[in-house]
C-alpha cells in the first residue's frame, strides 16, 4: 500500500507546496484536488491544486518534474460536487467537468479519479435512479474508453439542514452500491471506501471490504468520534454535524488495527489517503501540517 493524503487540507497552496509537504511529512502520494477554478461552496470543496480544464503540455511536464524531485506520486484526482442536483446548472457543471477530469486523468497517466455521484436530496432513492442512470452511464463509458478508474466515495453528504433530509450523495450504503454495480457493471467504477462514514452512520465498517473488495479503487483515512450523549438526546434523525465530529486516525472510534487487517485481507494495495476534517487542527497552516505529520506517523504503524 501507499500512504497518502488529500489536498483540499491546504486550499491556499500550490501544488509544489502540496507535493513537497507530502514529502516532508512522510507520505507517499497525493490526492490531488483538481475543482473547477472559483469559489468554494462548501467546505474542503472548490479548491484547485491542478486545473485540468486548462491542461497543457507544459503543466504536464512540470508535473512529472515535481514528482520526481520530491519522490511522490499522485494516487487519483479528485472533484466531489453533485452531478444529481435538481439545479441544473449545477448538475451540468459538475458532469463537465467530470468529463474533463476523466480525460485530463488519462493524459496524464493517472489511473483513478475520486468523486460523489450526487443526489437530488429531495427526493427518495427510487426517484433519484433513473437520473443516475442517465448521468453516470456515459460518465462511466467515458472512463472505459479512457482506462480511468472512477471511485465513489461513500459518504452521504448530510449533516446540515440544507443537505436535508436525504443528503447530496445516493452511494451511502453497501445496498445502494450493490444497486449501482448492478445496474451499471463496469471494471471501472469502484469505491473511494471512507470507514468514518459507516461508523457516524451506525454500520459495519469492517464487512463491506470483504464484500466489495473487487471494487475498492481507493481508500480515505478518517476517523470520526460519535458523542453518545448527545446522540441519546437528539437522536439519529437529526442533523448528524449535532451529535458526531471527524478527527484524525487514531483520535476517534475506527479500530485501525481491525481496519487494516480486514483491508490487506481483500488484497488491496493501492493508496490510503488521510483526509484531514478534524477542526482542532485548523486554525493555522501550521496546525495543518502537524495534523499531516501526526496521521502519518501514526498510520506508519499499519503502513509500511
Amino acid at each position: 500500500m501507499q500512504l497518502g493524503y488529500v489536498s483540499a487540507i491546504l486550499p491556499e497552496q500550490d501544488l509544489k507546496f502540496v507535493m513537497e509537504s507530502a514529502a516532508q511529512s512522510g507520505y507517499d502520494c497525493v490526492e490531488v484536488m483538481c475543482w473547477p477554478v472559483g469559489k468554494a461552496t462548501r467546505r474542503y470543496a472548490g479548491v484547485t491544486h491542478l486545473d485540468v480544464a486548462n491542461l497543457d503540455q507544459e503543466q504536464i511536464e512540470s508535473l512529472e518534474q515535481l514528482k520526481e524531485e520530491t519522490g511522490v506520486s499522485i494516487s487519483g484526482l479528485g472533484y466531489y460536487p453533485n452531478a444529481l442536483s435538481p439545479d441544473q446548472a449545477e448538475s451540468q457543471q459538475a458532469i463537465d467537468h467530470l468529463q474533463v477530469l476523466i480525460k485530463a486523468a488519462d493524459r496524464l497517466g493517472i489511473r483513478v479519479v475520486n468523486t460523489f455521484v450526487g443526489r437530488d436530496w429531495t427526493k427518495t432513492v427510487d426517484a433519484n435512479w433513473p437520473r443516475f442512470l442517465d448521468v453516470w452511464k456515459p460518465l462511466i463509458e467515458l472512463a472505459e474508453q479512457r482506462n480511468v478508474k472512477v471511485g465513489i466515495e461513500n459518504c452521504p453528504m448530510f449533516f446540515t439542514d440544507d443537505e436535508w433530509p436525504g443528503g447530496k450523495n445516493l452511494a451511502h450504503s453497501p445496498d445502494i452500491w450493490q444497486r449501482m454495480f448492478n445496474d451499471l457493471p463496469s471494471d471501472h467504477f469502484g469505491l473511494n471506501y471512507d470507514p468514518s462514514h459507516m461508523i457516524f452512520q451506525q454500520m459495519d465498517y469492517l464487512a463491506p471490504m470483504s464484500e466489495f473488495a473487487d471494487k475498492l479503487f481507493h481508500v480515505h483515512a478518517k476517523d470520526v468520534r460519535v458523542d453518545q450523549d448527545r446522540l441519546d438526546r437528539v437522536g439519529v434523525l437529526a442533523n448528524p454535524n449535532l451529535w458526531h465530529t471527524p478527527k484524525l486516525p487514531g483520535m476517534g472510534q475506527v479500530d485501525w488495527g481491525q481496519f487494516f487487517g480486514a483491508l490487506t485481507d481483500t488484497g488491496y494495495n493501492g493508496p490510503v489517503c488521510v483526509e484531514i476534517e478534524d477542526r482542532v487542527y485548523e486554525g493555522t497552516l501550521e496546525d495543518r501540517l502537524r495534523a499531516m505529520r501526526q496521521s502519518c506517523n501514526f498510520l506508519r504503524g499499519f503502513v509500511v
